[in-house]
């Protein structure tokens, strides 16, 4: 992104990146692609929701951990959690913020309506773009317990 502004006498500009994580997913998959790892290139763009389902109604499912075709097809039925095109819940996006061994899947399942809003809060950036760390996260959430 840029701007710039230009008077009589005067003139300001300035310009600021954006990371673009679709992006880099195209990039990488077309450089995946060029190396001969078709299967690989496709497993990486079916990633994306969107992708996943157009996959899946062209007839084609989406590779699963080397299984391709119909086996593929199989083994997403039997791990549907693990689809892209589903909706995480809470409990889940509990588990990708820590990253220790600290919590037990028993406390997720106990997880209060308070403590599932703090951990919706606290993932989220604040005004000015920054996130607290899952360190920060987590003693906060033993502290709330």
């Amino acid at each position: 992104m840029s701007g710039a502004f230009q008077g009589q006498v005067f003139g300001i500009s300035g310009g600021k990146s954006v990371r673009d994580m679709n992006c880099e997913r195209i990039k990488l998959s077309k450089t995946i692609y060029d190396m001969g790892m078709k299967v690989a290139a496709v497993s990486l763009m079916c990633q994306d929701p969107r992708v996943f389902q157009a996959m899946e109604m062209a007839g084609t499912p989406c590779p699963y951990m080397g299984a391709i075709g119909p086996a593929a097809s199989d083994r997403w039925e039997e791990n549907d959690n693990r689809r892209p095109d589903k909706k995480k819940g809470v409990k889940s996006k509990i588990l990708n913020v820590f990253s220790s061994d600290d919590i037990e899947v028993d406390d997720i399942a106990n997880v209060t309506d308070d403590q599932a809003a703090y951990i919706e809060k606290c993932t989220r950036p604040d005004f000015k773009g920054r996130r607290k760390s899952a360190t920060s996260c987590e003693a906060e959430w033993h502290d709330s317990k």
